[in-house]
């Protein structure tokens, strides 16, 4: 298990689980994040450049 703030360092982990303020907001790969969880695709827009979020 890996913790991380920095998407960059977990985008490619078979698995990503999202806290907010303790609460778990989402559950999947970097892909499904993308399309499922505001939370993620917010953090991944504000960190990753466009070639990265591909």
């Amino acid at each position: 298990m890996i913790v991380a703030q920095r998407i960059a360092t977990i985008r490619n982990a078979e698995q990503i689980i999202v806290l907010d303020e303790g609460r778990v907001m989402g559950i999947g790969t970097h892909k499904e994040l993308m399309e499922s969880c505001e939370t993620y695709k917010e953090i991944a827009l504000s960190q990753l450049s466009k070639e990265e979020l591909q």
